[in-house]
């Protein structure tokens, strides 16, 4: 966790569904909470953990974050931790916000969420109400019971549409994604087969989404060893072709930030000096990528010449 991170109390944890808990994070002396945007996500420690976490309060309320969080039994340890061990009064670290999911503007939106993946849209919904946008919302879930935040979607207006896959069965996206008007973004979140189907309809330039894993992609060909420099500590690092950026950085007692280390929550998002990177992320856009400016030092390696980092 960065030197900026903040020591917030847990205010209030309330049940919003089946096995998801929203927690309401607040100041211990009552002050005012950096800011942040639809699409933010907070990295908490949760016990021997650090995980990632959308807000899903209102941007406008400063005095607290509010994060929603499913009990998944087959998580690496964060979930398993907030449900049985947090509780209100307790202090958690949490890092300040940083968003890659921004709701960028447009006239119209299309929403499409599948489990707890409508946190990060929940309070795109709301800012999208809050802008006048037209807006339509598809939540689908393994139950209605299982769907959290349904009330608060409900009173932003627009069209919402509730798929309980116990009911109904997965969303149909056919009708959701035809004829989708030129002025319309499409945000969506959720689990790797239905974000795969979202993309498999949707046109690129149109589409934003964030995902709960790094989709699995074929590697052609061995990596290469190769050399960084890093120029706020003066060291130079050898990277092994079975290594990473990332992992060489800390055998050198390097500090950097990192959680997911597969290119998707942003915690280890390093600036690039000089050199080319070669980026496999799943986080930045491809004008972010053109542009060489940052890199994700979990995954992505060196494209060309010398890297040099700000590390």
């Amino acid at each position: 966790m960065s030197d900026n991170a903040l020591q917030l109390t847990v205010h209030r944890m309330t049940w919003e569904a089946d096995n998801v808990l929203s927690v309401e994070l607040v100041h211990p002396e009552g002050k005012p909470l950096p800011e942040w945007t639809p699409g933010a996500h907070i990295d908490v420690e949760a016990g021997a953990h650090t995980r990632q976490y959308s807000l899903c309060g209102d941007p406008r309320d400063t005095g607290r974050y509010r994060i929603g969080v499913l009990d998944e039994p087959a998580s690496r340890g964060g979930s398993r931790y907030v449900h049985s061990k947090l509780r209100p009064g307790q202090q958690l670290t949490v890092s300040e916000p940083r968003n890659h999911f921004a709701l960028e503007d447009a006239p119209a939106y299309l929403f499409v969420a599948g489990g707890i993946g409508v946190t990060p849209l929940l309070a795109m919904a709301r800012e999208a109400a809050a802008r006048g946008s037209r807006r339509r919302f598809v939540y689908g879930g393994r139950s209605r019971g299982s769907m959290a935040f349904t009330e608060e979607l409900a009173a932003f207006g627009g069209e919402l549409t509730l798929v309980p896959q116990d009911q109904l069965g997965h969303i149909d996206l056919d009708p959701a994604l035809a004829g989708l008007p030129d002025d319309t973004l499409v945000y969506a979140c959720g689990p790797a087969p239905l974000l795969a189907a979202v993309e498999e309809r949707c046109p690129a330039e149109r589409l934003r989404l964030e995902r709960f894993s790094a989709p699995v992609v074929e590697q052609t060909g061995a990596d290469e060893a190769f050399e960084v420099e890093c120029r706020a500590s003066g060291l130079t690092l050898q990277v092994g072709p079975d290594s990473s950026i990332l992992r060489a950085a800390e055998e050198a007692g390097l500090s950097v930030n990192s959680s997911c280390q597969e290119g998707i929550c942003g915690s280890c998002e390093t600036r690039v000096l000089d050199g080319t990177p070669d980026h496999r992320d799943f986080l930045l856009s491809e004008a972010e990528h053109a542009a060489g400016t940052t890199m994700m030092i979990c995954v992505s390696r060196r494209a060309s010449g010398r890297l040099v980092l700000d590390l």
